[in-house]
């Protein structure tokens, strides 16, 4: 791994808010250590407030490496397998019915861990299906992760499960597994092995009443009129007494970036403790996909040149991208167009925050970019 070109990657930075993009931040770590942190532009409506050190986001997918990295914690003890059937732990699940043309039918194949993880498991994003508009309406904000990911089940699934690639709402019922599994909210379970372990002290759930959301960068939406303010929300995060391993967590950028060092370094911490073994990070990056899902990941999701491992895409064809950065870089992104990339070979890693969403170039090109530079 050749040097970091420091003056590339902040010309590049420093280019982002001249496109529209009220602010970015980016930091780089190496072996415990941080190599480079820049920061560009504006967190307010006013664009008078600069972006600071300790700013929060919205976190959106990218919760999800925080869902895997506990998931695969859970594994690594034997508390879990990746066969393991859905229903061992949550019983709604034991009973699934799938979309057969225009008929529903019963499942002929029951829904694994594995298939949860990568995310084929059948299920798909919809926030308006009826079973969860059903347990809102009667628990309100009171309304828990396992109620609400128990009603998923309640419609068909999209296929059999392992049998394509779709991005959905698996990781939310990864969540109530490890609540099941743990004993604990999902929260209190993150909180205990994963941020008092690494230090994290600026992250949480979002929910609608937290004074956190109060020091949060103003969130833009990208559209026809250009990038304009929006709403603080995040939608994803269903109820108050919902915890959404999918997406719902707020972080900074100081946060984020001590859990990808240490994935990036093999599960060990910076103050040398442990959250993963380095072979269980390496069973993350191991890519989970039939050449269905290849296709269909590249195609439905703009991911050339990836893989999908355990709730991350994996770099598998440089070669098909003509990027300069290795094969074994990986992953994954936030609805606001924050990313995270680890290497384990280099124990290079960097997190990247912005707050618009909508904004497809963030993963078309920003992200690839930022890929190269940091890890070319």
């Amino acid at each position: 791994m050749r040097a970091l070109n420091e003056e590339k990657l902040t010309e590049y930075l420093d280019s982002l808010p001249e496109t529209g993009i009220p602010s970015v931040d980016c930091i780089v770590f190496e072996d415990h250590k941080q190599i480079y942190r820049h920061m560009k532009g504006t967190v307010d409506v006013e664009k008078k407030k600069p972006v600071a050190a300790d700013e929060r986001y919205l976190m959106f997918s990218m919760t999800k490496v925080q869902t895997m990295t506990a998931m695969m914690q859970l594994i690594e003890q034997g508390r879990i397998s990746m066969e393991d059937e859905v229903g061992k732990y949550l019983p709604a699940y034991n009973k699934l019915s799938v979309k057969d043309g225009d008929t529903v039918r019963e499942s002929k194949e029951p829904m694994r861990i594995w298939h949860l993880l990568s995310m084929q498991s059948g299920l798909d994003y919809d926030l308006e299906r009826p079973g969860i508009l059903r347990v809102l309406k009667e628990k309100g904000q009171n309304a828990t992760t396992r109620e609400l990911v128990d009603a998923f089940a309640e419609s068909p699934l999209e296929f059999e499960p392992g049998t394509h690639f779709l991005y959905s709402l698996s990781h939310d019922v990864a969540a109530a597994v490890i609540e099941t599994v743990s004993g604990m909210s999902f929260g209190n379970y993150l909180k205990k092995n994963i941020w008092d372990v690494l230090g994290m002290q600026d992250t949480f759930f979002a929910k609608k009443h937290n004074e956190g959301l109060k020091r949060l960068a103003q969130q833009f939406t990208d559209g026809e009129s250009g990038i304009l303010p929006m709403d603080q929300s995040c939608d994803y995060q269903l109820s108050d007494g919902y915890e959404s391993g999918g997406a719902g967590l707020i972080s900074c950028t100081e946060d984020y970036a001590k859990l990808a060092d240490a994935l990036a370094c093999g599960g060990e911490t910076a103050a040398g403790g442990r959250i993963l073994k380095p072979e269980t990070v390496e069973i993350i990056k191991k890519n989970l996909l039939s050449e269905t899902g290849l296709k269909e990941i590249e195609e439905n999701m703009g991911r050339k040149g990836y893989g999908y491992g355990c709730g991350m895409q994996v770099f598998l064809h440089p070669e098909k991208t003509g990027s300069n950065a290795p094969a074994g870089i990986f992953g994954w992104d936030g609805a606001a167009g924050s990313c995270v990339q680890m290497d384990t070979a280099s124990k290079r890693s960097f997190v990247f925050a912005m707050h618009v969403r909508n904004c497809g170039r963030a993963y078309d090109v920003i992200h690839p970019a930022l890929r190269d530079i940091v890890f070319g």
